[in-house]
């Protein structure tokens, strides 16, 4: 087991790699070798497609304008995590618009999945289609849309929920723990998975003992949520704060972890104008997946998490 100097020294050395990498760069491909066996049919849960914005526009109303992050890059990340499958989530710089997400998805055929973001004018027969496309969930963006009243987002969730539950697709969140406490009554009566992105964000620097996190720990637990483990933020000079609380999740439940590597690392709170090009994080993605057997020692714990939970959630 790595200890904690070890991680600190990797994530430094990773750094050094990442920082040569200067201006506006094209999204991030892995500096350091995976050293554990990845199983056959592993899934990275988490990335995005940022397709050339003259043939997928930007929605108006986004805070920020990342670089693009085309298929055949992402293509490369995973030959070089040796990860098969893939799951694309539409960020919120394009609005309700999901056609970069479904161009990633044909590019990369039976090994993807989308999760697409809709709103109230969202046809059935628009759903029908991206169901027929490899679609599974909904995405709510609360923490990017800056939607932090409870009211708001038992409303917004609810509504997703029935808009869901006669397609066996799921509702995967963006916010923050106090929106898990918030609505945690309806996580636990909810007919449809719901999926929290990145720890719920939670602040790994918090620990373990930070409001809501029991709360989230307790969904899991009870099988009322999934939780994707994955880093949000960008380059690091130490991930060892996310241990305990990567470990107190699996260890609450196994069957209800995913993992993602959030590739390609956008920044979407740089300070930057909204319409402003914002160079995507250069994330050492090899590092961090190399942390998984830290968070998971056990192998068949890691096949769980990495082939067996998105194989059922995802219908791969």
């Amino acid at each position: 087991m790595l200890t904690r100097r070890e991680l600190l020294i990797g994530a430094i050395a990773a750094g050094a790699t990442m920082h040569i990498r200067t201006g506006f760069a094209k999204a991030s491909q892995p500096a350091t070798p995976v050293n554990f066996d990845v199983p056959a049919g592993a899934c990275d849960c988490h990335t995005h497609i940022h397709g050339d914005p003259e043939k997928f526009p930007y929605f108006g109303g986004r805070v920020y304008t990342p670089e693009t992050a085309l298929p055949e890059e992402m293509g490369a990340l995973h030959r070089l995590l040796r990860v098969q499958r893939v799951v694309i989530v539409t960020p919120s710089v394009y609005g309700t618009d999901n056609s970069a997400t479904l161009f990633g998805m044909r590019a990369r055929g039976a090994d993807a999945r989308g999760v697409a973001v809709i709103d109230d004018k969202t046809q059935e027969s628009e759903l029908d289609a991206m169901g027929r496309a490899g679609v599974v969930g909904i995405r709510l963006n609360l923490s990017t849309g800056g939607t932090n009243d409870p009211a708001a987002g038992r409303q917004r969730l609810q509504r997703a929920i029935e808009r869901v539950k006669g397609r066996n697709w799921h509702v995967q969140m963006n916010t923050n723990l106090a929106m898990v406490t918030a609505t945690r009554d309806l996580v636990a009566a909810s007919s449809v998975p719901v999926v929290f992105d990145h720890f719920a964000n939670a602040r790994e620097e918090l620990g373990v003992q930070q409001p809501g996190f029991a709360d989230l720990v307790e969904l899991v637990r009870s099988g009322k949520a999934y939780v994707k483990i994955s880093v949000t933020a960008g380059p690091r000079a130490d991930y060892a704060p996310f241990l305990p609380l990567a470990r107190a999740l699996i260890a609450a439940n196994p069957e209800r972890i995913l993992w993602g590597t959030n590739w390609p690392h956008p920044n979407s709170s740089s300070g930057r104008k909204p319409s402003e090009l914002t160079p995507l994080f250069q994330v050492d993605d090899g590092y961090v997946l190399n942390l998984l057997p830290v968070w998971a020692p056990d192998a068949a714990l890691r096949k769980k998490i990495l082939v067996d939970n998105p194989a059922k959630l995802y219908g791969f």
